[in-house]
C-alpha cells in the first residue's frame, strides 16, 4: 500500500515532534544542576578545600568500621583533594566532581554548583578538619532533591589512618603555624573509619586544644536544585 504525499508529510512531522520531545526529556534527565551551600558551624575549626561529587548508589567515600582508602587518608591527614578526586573522576557511576578553594573558617559559608543526571541522584562531600591529625567532615551518598532544596547536617569522622597525638609536627594548617606535612602514616592509626570524638587536652596546638573542640554536627549543607 502506498502512502500519499500529505500522509508522508504528516508522518514526518509526527516523528520530528517525538524526536524533539525525546531530546527535551534527555536534557531534563541529564542536565540537572544544583547549588550547594556549606556553612562551618564550629566555633574555631577550619575546613580545608571541600571535595564534592554527584554519583549513583554504587559509589561511597568510606565505610564506617572499615579501613580508609589511601586517597581518603590523604584528604583526612593533609587536606589533599587531588588523589580522591582523581579516583572519583575515573570511577563508573560518578557524574561530576568539584573542589572549592581556600580554608572555610568557623561561621563562614561557601557556595558552589554541581551537575548530575536523573540516574545519578546521590551527593557526597569531604574536607579535612584543622587542627586535627585525620578528622574530616563528610556527607556520603545523600539523596539530591528532585525539586526545591534539602538541608543536611554533617558530622566529623576519624579516618583511623594516623594516631591522634595533636602534635603540630603532624598537623598542617595555620593553627599550627603552617607546620606539619600531613604525611600518610596508616600504621599509626586505629585502622578503620569511625566517628570522631573531638579534640582533647593533649599535644602542643598553640592556644590550647580545648578551644577547637566541638560536639555534634560540624557543618550545615543546603542543596538546592536550580535546573
Amino acid at each position: 500500500m502506498s502512502i500519499s504525499k500529505p500522509a508522508r508529510f504528516i508522518t514526518s512531522i509526527a516523528v520530528l515532534s517525538l524526536t524533539v520531545l525525546a531530546s527535551v526529556a534527555d536534557a531534563s534527565n541529564y542536565n540537572r544542576k544544583y547549588q550547594v551551600t556549606v556553612t562551618n558551624i564550629t566555633p574555631a575549626i577550619a575546613f580545608t578545600p571541600i571535595l564534592a561529587a554527584t554519583h549513583n548508589s554504587s559509589v561511597a567515600l568510606f565505610q564506617l568500621g572499615s579501613m580508609a582508602s589511601d586517597e581518603l587518608g590523604a584528604l583526612a591527614e593533609g587536606g589533599a583533594t587531588d588523589p580522591l578526586e582523581g579516583e572519583l573522576s575515573g570511577a563508573h557511576g560518578v557524574a561530576e566532581t568539584t573542589t572549592t578553594s581556600g580554608l572555610l573558617m568557623g561561621g563562614e559559608t561557601v557556595e558552589f554548583e554541581i551537575s548530575t543526571s536523573r540516574r545519578m541522584g546521590k551527593f557526597s562531600m569531604a574536607a579535612m578538619l584543622l587542627p586535627t591529625n585525620d578528622a574530616f567532615v563528610a556527607l556520603d551518598g545523600v539523596r539530591l532533591p528532585n525539586r526545591g532544596r534539602k538541608t543536611y547536617y554533617a558530622h566529623a569522622y576519624d579516618a583511623g589512618s594516623e594516631i591522634n597525638d595533636q602534635l603540630c609536627a603532624n598537623i598542617p594548617g595555620p593553627q599550627c603555624g603552617g607546620a606539619g606535612d600531613g604525611s600518610f602514616t596508616a600504621v599509626d592509626g586505629e585502622g578503620f573509619v569511625h566517628m570522631s570524638n573531638g579534640i582533647h587536652e593533649q599535644g602542643d596546638i598553640p592556644g590550647g586544644s580545648a578551644r577547637y573542640d566541638w560536639r555534634g554536627a560540624v557543618a550545615e549543607i543546603t542543596i538546592r536544585r536550580i535546573r
